[in-house]
C-alpha cells in the first residue's frame, strides 16, 4: 500500500526539512548551576549539587605532582608519548587506570587511540566531508541531536555551537563510512569526545575507534543487524554464568538476557545513563586497553549487586539493571573490582565459539536419505 502526498504537501515538507538543515540557533537556555563537567544540576538541594568540600593542601600538592608526571610522560604536544609507552608500558597502564588528569584528557585520548596520527595523515579531509558532501542520514542526525547529553550546557541550545559540532562530526562520519552511516548510539561517543577536543579531533578519534587504529574495530556495533553487539552479548551471557553464577542462574530462571540491559553498555561504552565521572574513567581505560573493560565493568556491577539482584522478580530486575545504586557506581569502588576480573583468554575462546556457532547456523549440515 502506498501513500499519496500532494505536490504542495511534499514541497512544504521539503522546505521544512531544508529549514532544519540551516541550523538556525534557538534561544540560549537560562543560566543554571552546573557541576564540574558542565552538566546542569538537577536541583539546588540534590546531593549531586551539594557544595563540594575544598581539597586540602596535601591533596592539591599530590594532584600537582601527578600532573607533572603526566606532562613529563607526554612531552610537548605529545612528542614523548610513544617512546614512554614502549619503555614503561606498565607505568602508563597503572597511571591510566588511576585516571588521566582532566586538563590533559583530550590530548591523551588522541595519543592513546592513534587518532592524532590519522589526522596528520589526512589533512583537509574532515573539512571536505563537512562542507562539500551530503549524507542520507542528515535529518536523522538532526532529530537525534537533542537527545545527546541533553543536560549538558554545551549541547542545550537548539542548533547552538555544541549541537552544530555534534551534527558535523556525525554527518562527516556517515559520509566517510557509508556502510556504517549513522546509528543513534554513535551520538554519545561523539558527544563525549567533543567535550574534550575540537570537531576535527573528535571525528578522527571516532574513525580510530570504529576502524580499529589500535584495538579491534568497533564498526560492527553499528552495522546493519549490529553483528558485534550480538557477539558481545553472547560472550557476556556466558561470562555471567561462569563468573557470577548465582546471578546467572537467577537471570535464567527469570528469563533475563543481556540484550535487555547490556546492549547500551557496549554501544555507548557506558557513556549513556551512567555518572559522567565514572564514564570518563572507563573511557581512559577503554582507549588504552580495549573493549574488555566493558565486560569487566558489567561483571563487576553484577557481582557488587548480586545479593540484591538474586531476590528480585522479573519486573523489578529489569528496573534494577537500569538503575544501579549510587554506591555501586563510584569509580574508586567499581573499577578496582573490575580490574580483578580476568577475562582476556576466555573472551577469545568465546569469540571463536561464537564464530563456529554462526558458521553452523549459516551452513547447516545437509542429510541425505539413501
Amino acid at each position: 500500500m502506498t501513500m499519496n502526498i500532494s505536490t504542495t504537501e511534499g514541497e512544504n515538507r521539503r522546505q521544512s526539512e531544508a529549514d532544519e538543515l540551516e541550523f538556525k540557533p534557538g534561544p540560549v537556555p537560562p543560566l543554571r548551576p552546573v557541576d564540574r563537567y558542565g552538566f546542569v544540576k538537577s536541583s539546588p538541594t540534590s546531593p549531586a549539587s551539594a557544595p563540594t568540600k575544598g581539597r586540602s593542601q596535601s591533596e592539591r600538592e599530590r594532584e600537582e605532582r601527578r600532573l607533572r608526571k603526566w606532562r613529563k610522560m607526554i612531552g610537548v604536544g605529545g612528542t614523548d608519548w610513544k617512546h614512554y609507552v614502549r619503555r614503561k608500558p606498565q607505568v602508563v597502564k597503572r597511571r591510566v587506570r588511576k585516571g588521566i588528569p582532566d586538563c590533559l584528557r583530550g590530548l591523551v585520548w588522541q595519543l592513546i587511540s592513534g587518532s592524532r596520527d590519522l589526522l596528520l595523515m589526512n589533512q583537509g579531509v574532515y573539512e571536505q566531508l563537512v562542507l562539500y558532501e551530503t549524507s542520507a542520514a542528515e535529518l536523522d542526525i538532526i532529530r537525534d541531536i537533542s537527545r545527546t547529553f541533553p543536560s549538558h550546557v554545551f549541547f542545550q541550545q537548539r542548533h547552538g555551537p555544541g549541537q552544530r559540532a555534534l551534527y558535523n562530526v556525525l554527518k562527516a562520519y556517515s559520509v566517510y563510512d557509508r556502510d556504517v552511516g549513522y546509528v543513534q548510539g554513535m551520538g554519545f561517543l561523539a558527544g563525549l569526545l567533543l567535550l574534550y577536543m575540537s570537531e576535527e579531533d573528535a571525528f578522527w578519534l571516532l574513525v580510530a575507534l570504529l576502524k580499529g587504529a589500535v584495538h579491534a574495530p568497533m564498526e560492527g556495533l553499528y552495522l546493519v543487524g549490529l553483528p558485534l553487539v550480538q557477539q558481545y552479548l553472547f560472550q557476556f551471557e556466558r561470562l555471567v554464568k561462569e563468573l557470577v553464577p548465582k546471578v546467572g542462574a537467577h537471570f535464567e530462571k527469570e528469563m533475563i538476557n543481556p540484550s535487555m540491559y547490556a546492549s547500551q553498555w557496549f554501544i555507548t561504552v557506558f557513556s549513556y545513563s551512567f555518572p559522567f565521572s565514572l564514564a570518563l574513567r572507563i573511557w581512559d581505560v577503554f582507549l588504552f586497553e580495549g573493549v574488555k573493560i566493558v565486560f569487566r565493568l558489567g561483571l563487576a556491577l553484577l557481582r557488587y549487586c548480586q545479593d540484591d539482584l538474586i531476590k528480585l522478580p522479573f519486573e523489578k530486575l529489569v528496573h534494577a539493571l537500569r538503575n544501579f545504586p549510587e554506591e555501586a557506581l563510584l569509580p574508586d569502588v567499581l573499577l578496582p573490582l573490575a580490574y580483578n576480573i580476568k577475562v582476556s583468554k576466555r573472551l577469545e575462546d568465546l569469540r571463536q565459539e561464537y564464530e563456529r556457532m554462526k558458521e553452523t547456523q549459516s551452513n547447516p549440515v545437509k542429510t541425505t536419505h539413501k
